[in-house]
């Protein structure tokens, strides 16, 4: 006969990388949509007749979604099972991404759009929570990485649809593919997806409020320096995601050819997330993680600096290997800082103030720009707020996580 010890072993194991694996798909689809209304805004834009400060509002309320998202379903999550709320999220950002397709101005695809970006956020603090809780905790940071870099593989194949479907394309075939996969997914969550809050912890936690799951217990420090490093990360990401082909036009290459570095930015990105999750997870988060941000700083000093497609190419795989490396890190090791009564709610609430940092990094650049400053000067206003993270997230190494 064989161990019944092992072959429960064996199943626990088959259960969590089916998790890792629907969650991993599940990123792939966000980072879809979330670039495919970048990619989408050209022809979307004219059709709807919506001028541009009108489109820079669509492209913000979503991320006010993902915000607000990401503090409900976090703490929604630890009161009734991360499951049902990651279930629930995925089928709300799901129905408005097809919704989107349907939008006729600028009233609905704002409502539209909030909508799609609460189901996002809802569904990020959710698997910073199911990759902490279902592995081991030396491959803690390592299953967060490889979850999240869908996100970037994502977002690069929208981009890269738009390059071999034909140019007079319809806009709405994007959301009609980035609506519908979704909503498919959700039997294949429901029957295999694994619920990792388990109800002793639930109890255990009573339910602690919202300040008492951030600041007691000695978790007040660890929380507010986790904010420091996900606000300036996610700043810096999403003053990328949104200006980088404009950046690079402004340097004086083709714009033609700016895409490329978007490309690159997001595909340089997923090894980055990779080999910084084992790194982290062998040596723990000091020197990985302050060693990216210190090869950050460098690599968007030079970036600002280049004034060659090559060069340009180059420097934004390099920023996107650095701080993807980093940011995807993060969501491993932030959850670590919380037990798993209260798991939920803390990475929550850094998700939700790192994408305040999202909200405030493409307006920044606006204002920079409107300001008279130039593309290479926009670029260098990124480093100190690299070099705050990096300095943040060094301190947080040494205070002791939950477990």
């Amino acid at each position: 006969m064989g161990n019944p010890t092992s072959a429960a072993a064996s199943e626990r194991s088959a259960s969590s990388v089916i998790t890792v694996a629907l969650c991993f798909a599940v990123a792939v689809l966000e980072g879809f949509d979330i670039q495919a209304i970048g990619v989408a805004a050209p022809r979307l834009s004219p059709e709807l007749g919506l001028a541009s400060n009108q489109m820079g509002l669509i492209f913000s309320i979503s991320n006010i979604g993902i915000v607000l998202g990401a503090s409900l379903g976090g703490w929604l999550a630890d009161r009734i099972g991360r499951k049902p709320v990651f279930m629930g999220a995925v089928s709300m950002f799901g129905v408005f991404t097809l919704a989107t397709a349907l939008a006729g101005g600028f009233a609905s695809l704002f409502v539209v759009r909030f909508l799609v970006g609460l189901g996002f956020g809802a569904a990020l603090p959710n698997m910073m929570a199911v990759a902490s809780e279902i592995s081991r905790p030396e491959r803690r940071t390592i299953t967060a990485a490889a979850m999240f870099c869908g996100l970037p593989f994502g977002g690069g194949t929208s981009a890269l649809l738009t390059q071999v479907l034909p140019p007079d394309m319809d806009w709405r075939v994007l959301f009609y593919i980035g609506g519908s996969l979704p909503i498919v997914i959700i039997p294949a969550l429901y029957f295999w997806m694994t619920e990792t809050l388990r109800r002793r912890d639930e109890d255990k936690g009573g339910h602690a409020p919202i300040v008492d799951a951030l600041f007691a217990a000695g978790r007040a420090t660890p929380t507010l320096l986790l904010w420091l490093t996900f606000l300036p990360t996610l700043l810096i990401l999403y003053l990328i995601l949104n200006w980088l082909p404009t950046l690079v036009a402004g340097q004086g290459l083709e714009p033609a050819v700016a895409p490329q570095a978007s490309l690159w930015f997001n595909f340089g990105s997923i090894p980055g997330a990779l080999l910084f999750g084992l790194l982290v997870d062998r040596y723990g988060p000091r020197w990985p993680l302050g060693a990216s941000y210190v090869a950050l700083v460098a690599a968007l000093a030079l970036l600002g600096g280049s004034g060659t497609l090559g060069t340009v190419v180059f420097f934004s795989a390099a920023a996107g290997f650095f701080l993807m490396g980093a940011n995807y890190s993060l969501y491993g090791v932030a959850a670590a800082y919380y037990p798993r009564s209260v798991r939920g709610t803390g990475s929550g609430a850094s998700v939700a103030v790192g994408r305040v940092g999202s909200v405030i990094g493409p307006l920044l650049a606006g204002m920079l720009l409107s300001q008279g400053l130039t593309a290479t000067q926009v670029i260098m206003c990124m480093v100190p707020a690299a070099a705050i993270a990096g300095c943040s997230v060094f301190v947080l190494s040494f205070y002791p996580q939950a477990d």
